[in-house]
């Protein structure tokens, strides 16, 4: 208990540190109003696809999307890979989403409001980042079902880095 426990804190200093760094280096300034939610999605006007750091992907299931956090009342922006529509509306039960890479068998995280999270069980809550998993592994899969079983779980959406 008390090793988990310890996982996710470290999980979560990890996320919150590699969201905040780039962002704030890179992010040009926005003033957002400091009294907005913990994360507002925003169109991504103003935001040109230089910018977007999945622009050199091939995405199948799967959107860039750009938000502002304020976890601690400063403001970031950072881009993320949402369901599209069309995947996100499909009917989903007896399972759970997870981040598979299928090359070497390892399991990624999604961002779930400002916590690193290994599965989620909406659509909505599918938000995958720019961490050192997606750099590090030329194809990931959104996968539905039991991850204990990744290779029977059902293949919703994809990221390949396009070389």
């Amino acid at each position: 208990m008390i090793r988990r426990t310890a996982l996710r804190a470290l999980t979560t200093v990890a996320v919150t540190a590699a969201l905040t760094l780039p962002l704030i280096q890179e992010t040009q300034a926005a003033t957002p109003d400091m009294a907005a939610p913990a994360a507002v999605t925003t169109a991504a006007t103003g935001n040109s696809d230089d910018d977007n750091p999945f622009s050199r992907m091939e995405l199948d299931g799967l959107r860039a999307d750009f938000q502002f956090m304020c976890p601690t009342g400063h403001c970031v922006g950072f881009w993320s890979l949402v369901l599209t529509e069309d995947v996100a509306q499909q009917d989903f039960t007896g399972g759970k989403f997870f981040v598979y890479a299928p090359a070497t068998g390892e399991f990624g995280f999604f961002l779930d409001t400002d916590i690193a999270v290994r599965t989620v069980e909406r659509p909505g809550q599918v938000r995958l980042i720019g961490t050192e998993f997606m750099r590090s592994h030329p194809r990931v899969e959104i996968r539905y079902g039991d991850p204990g079983q990744p290779d029977r779980a059902r293949v919703v959406a994809s990221a390949t880095t396009l070389v």
